[in-house]
């Protein structure tokens, strides 16, 4: 029943939104939230919205923003309709007054060393720290002589006690809370800058979500913003055509860990910045955070498409997903050789041709390592001291050396017959003597692109 629910709701026209704070540099959780509503969106040919949640000013950088653009243009999430919360202030306010004329919303004026004393006293005597709604208590001369003692006051919703809060999540399936268990969440702080619950609430339904998908760590939030978008829609503020007429689908998924438990402390390794000195490609952690935590399995998938149209919120398991970056490198080497020459040829060294990108792609677990194995191609090479008999077997490897459509097949059969030899005493010193090396990239396409002189010239060289 779940999967259907969710596949329907896929073959609606969706809306999904990513909301990243800029207070710092995105890393693999959130690139993961940006991805999957962005492939929400796109399966459906939907609306993915870029939504820059700046109403903390002090935390807030410009710097970030730009960023975040541009980590989502390299990764090639693409966004329909940018917004920044620090432009919407006027929209806030307005639901502020709404919830203020409906009775949802009340002044408190406890300091935060107050709250910090009731949440410990609470705690001490084992029952939930939820806030005791004291405020609410207060008369009307009470709140008047505080503000006259310059206590300005936070704003808390009013979470209505009546009935279970209830949805049925796309992941984690029916869930039910009881508001008298939650604490009324401030909305509004007392220098006036707005929090999360409301502000994020009031875009939702002004920008027409339909989906939020998000951590597993929110889950509690998603309990609260029922109530404040129902008490949003009680009040008409949804009055735009466009604006959306209940609250979105909400789907949480599991967070990710790593190979020693949680990311935290390795976010700032775990970043675009940090993938990209690493040499990882973008298909790369598209591939492994596309299908981290669900039940398909995890392949180096370089075709979008592919990976969109099998997006499935169905798929996704309750526990926390694995995080391995030995996974990563794996999936990343699988791209690399997948990619085609007119893909990466701005990144290879001056010369290289898409003869010498096919020859080398295979040896490659990132493109960046491609200058060094060219150099194979255009030397200098360093050969090892050969013994006296292989020597001499290379001499005769430079005088019997021929050049055609098969340079290597001919040499390699032209010596088996002078030479008897066959196997690895045949190929290797070979190998060594024209690159260097005991492995590498074929050498049926490698002999071509060093070139008859220069590959007689090292054979050459290595007899002596």
């Amino acid at each position: 029943m779940r999967a259907a629910a969710v596949r329907s709701t896929a073959r609606a026209m969706t809306t999904t939104r990513f909301a990243p704070s800029p207070t710092g540099l995105l890393h693999v959780g959130n690139i993961r939230t940006a991805l999957h509503n962005w492939m929400l969106a796109r399966q459906s040919g939907g609306r993915f919205i870029l939504r820059i949640d700046d109403t903390d000013a002090e935390r807030s950088r410009e710097e970030y923003v730009d960023a975040i653009r541009a980590d989502l243009a390299w990764l090639g999430l693409d966004w329909d309709q940018e917004e920044r919360q620090s432009a919407r202030r006027p929209r806030y306010d307005a639901a502020f007054a709404a919830l203020l004329e409906a009775g949802r919303i009340y002044p408190c004026y406890e300091s935060a060393q107050e709250l910090e004393i009731k949440r410990k006293i609470a705690l001490g005597r084992g029952l939930p720290p939820i806030y005791d709604r004291a405020a609410l208590k207060l008369s009307d001369a009470e709140r008047a002589a505080k503000e006259a003692e310059g206590i300005a006051p936070h704003w808390r919703f009013l979470l209505d006690h009546d009935e279970p809060i209830t949805w049925i999540d796309g992941i984690r399936g029916p869930q039910k809370f009881e508001p008298a268990q939650l604490s009324d969440p401030v909305i509004r702080r007392a220098d006036e800058s707005w929090l999360y619950m409301m502000p994020s609430a009031v875009d939702d339904i002004d920008m027409g979500v339909t989906q939020v998908l998000r951590g597993e760590d929110h889950v509690t939030n998603t309990a609260v913003q029922i109530q404040i978008f129902t008490a949003l829609f009680a009040a008409g503020f949804a009055a735009t055509e466009s604006a959306a007429k209940s609250p979105p689908a909400f789907a949480h998924e599991a967070l990710l860990v790593g190979a020693e438990g949680k990311l935290s402390k390795r976010l700032g390794s775990l970043g675009c910045d940090a993938f990209r000195d690493r040499g990882i490609e973008p298909a790369a952690i598209i591939a492994l955070l596309s299908r981290l935590g669900t039940s398909q399995p995890v392949e180096p998938i370089a075709d979008r498409d592919v990976l969109i149209q099998s997006f499935d919120l169905a798929t996704f398991g309750r526990a926390p997903a694995r995080f391995d970056d030995e996974d990563l490198d794996r999936l990343n080497a699988g791209i690399v050789h997948q990619l085609s020459f007119e893909a990466v040829q701005h990144r290879l060294p001056e010369g290289m041709d898409a003869a010498g990108w096919h020859a080398i792609r295979p040896n490659l677990a990132h493109v960046g390592e491609v200058s060094e194995w060219w150099q194979v191609v255009t030397g200098p090479v360093m050969q090892p001291e050969f013994s006296d008999e292989d020597k001499a077997f290379l001499a005769e490897a430079a005088r019997l050396l021929t050049w055609s459509d098969n340079p290597w097949g001919a040499l390699t059969a032209a010596l088996k017959d002078a030479t008897g030899r066959k196997g690895k005493p045949l190929f290797l010193p070979l190998r060594q003597a024209l690159t260097g090396m005991e492995h590498g990239p074929d050498m049926g396409e490698l002999l071509p692109l060093i070139g008859e002189d220069e590959a007689r010239a090292r054979l050459a060289q290595a007899a002596g």
